[in-house]
Formats: structure tokens, C-alpha cells, sequence
């Protein structure tokens, strides 16, 4: 089974048009799965839908039709308690490191945060010792020493702080990680190291990922697959060389065509 099925989903707004209130769909008709320990690249310009599936497969907003189901369980028919279990396993990384860290936590309670929030469910320690130790394994996994803990936000660079974000996906130990464009906000080099440290991670820990970029070059260096939107609509899937090498849909080629290739590997 799956870890993540996303079964025919649409969704719409609604939207004022002169008098009347119509509704306008950004995401129709999507279906697609994501394999325990793969990668599945959602690749598409801005406004294609991407960022609104990531939201439906978190929970954070419900399909207008359709269903996303992770680890079997239909999350429209979710109890609080399987939503609960299942946001500890899913978790994300977004694009702006600069936003999604609070400017007045220090790294040791910003990473530690999720451990704290879901104490009860999970068990967790959360003594000052416990938390410290977690927080310094943490970083240590994303490449940042234990000087960080004491400091804040706006005292480290974009890459350091997206290593600070990556830290805290990963303190309740997910099985997912929803990556929404995660060096776009990043010169090239500091992208092509935090996508390696991705691609490390996963290795290490056994990570699903659901990787979101408009860059071809990008998607198909991190995925084992690659899905393809345009205008909410999803046009083409394949394995990833293999859809990079023979694109059948003209909008995939215009793709592939207006990105450069990435210094990775």
C-alpha cells in the first residue's frame, strides 16, 4: 500500500464575478501516489496548483471532491486522534527560511518546538537535558554545531536557516517530508548543498518525500518520479530519467527547456 494516495482531487473556491459568486478551481481531477522511501517530484510554473495538493495531503485544507488517504487512512474521515498521528508523520518544509522561523525563538526552542506540542501522544521527554540533547543531535544531522542553540533567526544566513527548518521537520522522526520549493528562495550554490543534504537525509533516515519545484533540472536530479502540472491540471507522470529524456507533452518540454541544469551531484 501506498503511503500517500491522492485520489482524484479537485479543488475550488469560491469567487465574485460582478453580482453572481462562482467557483473557481485550481486543482481538478489529480491522482497520484507516493511510494514509502521514494521521492515524487510535483513540478509545474507558478499558479499550476502544486502548493494547494501539499496543503490537501497535510490536512490543511479538505478537497471541494475526492479523497487523500495517508497510510490507508482517509484524511476527510480522520478522528483528531489519526489526524494527530498522522501530522507527526507528515511534516513540511517551506519555501522562504526566512518567514518560517519565529524571530523571537532561539534555535534550541525553535527546532524542539514539535517535540514539546505532541508530548503527550508521542511519549516525549521533555526535560531541558532531553530537549538540549535532541536539539544538538538534530543539528548536528543538517550540518550546523551546537553554537546555534543559543542563537536566533536573523543571526545565520538563507542556508543556515533552511538547515534550521530541515532540523525541525525531522524532530518527531516522519516518515514524509512535504518539501514546497525549498531553495527557491536560495542562491544557486547554497541550493545544490541543501538539495544534497536532502538527498543525504534520506538516505540516512528512510524518508518519503513529496519534493515541489518549478525546476526540471532540480526534480529530476532529488526524484524517483516526477508528476507534471499545468493550470491545476496533472498532464504528465513517469519515472523520472525516463520523462526528462522523452517528454510527451509539449508543456513538460517547455519545462525541461527553460531551466538550467543545477551544479549538484
Amino acid at each position: 500500500m501506498a503511503l500517500v494516495e491522492v485520489d482524484a482531487v479537485s479543488k475550488s473556491y469560491p469567487r465574485r464575478a460582478g453580482l453572481r459568486t462562482e467557483e473557481h478551481t485550481v486543482v481538478e481531477n489529480v491522482s497520484f501516489s507516493i511510494e514509502a522511501g521514494e521521492t515524487l517530484g510535483l513540478v509545474g510554473e507558478s499558479g499550476s496548483g502544486k502548493t494547494t495538493v501539499a496543503r490537501m495531503i497535510l490536512g490543511l485544507v479538505a478537497p471541494t471532491r475526492g479523497a487523500v488517504r495517508v497510510d490507508g487512512v482517509d484524511l476527510a474521515h480522520a478522528s483528531r486522534s489519526q489526524l494527530r498521528r498522522l501530522r507527526r508523520q507528515m511534516q513540511p518544509v517551506f519555501q522562504d527560511p526566512y518567514a518560517a522561523l519565529n524571530p523571537r525563538m532561539k534555535v534550541l526552542s525553535i527546532v524542539t518546538e514539535p517535540l514539546v506540542i505532541h508530548r503527550r501522544e508521542a511519549g516525549i521527554d521533555v526535560s531541558r537535558s532531553a530537549l538540549r540533547s535532541t536539539a544538538l543531535d538534530l543539528l548536528r544531522h543538517v550540518g550546523l554545531e551546537e553554537s546555534a542553540l543559543s542563537r536566533y533567526p536573523h543571526e545565520f544566513s538563507g542556508g543556515q536557516r533552511q538547515r534550521i527548518n530541515i532540523a525541525r521537520a525531522l524532530a518527531l522522526r516522519p516518515r514524509l517530508l512535504i518539501l514546497d520549493e525549498p531553495v527557491s528562495a536560495l542562491d544557486v550554490s547554497v541550493g545544490a548543498q541543501i538539495v544534497n543534504l536532502l538527498r543525504s537525509l534520506q538516505r540516512e533516515h528512510g524518508l518519503t518525500y513529496l519534493f515541489i519545484s518549478h525546476s526540471m533540472p532540480l526534480v529530476r536530479y532529488l526524484s524517483t518520479r516526477i508528476a507534471v502540472m499545468e493550470r491545476g491540471r496533472l498532464v504528465e507522470t513517469g519515472e523520472a530519467e525516463t520523462l526528462c529524456a522523452h517528454p510527451r507533452e509539449a508543456y513538460t518540454r517547455q519545462l525541461i527547456a527553460a531551466t538550467p541544469e543545477l551544479p549538484v551531484g
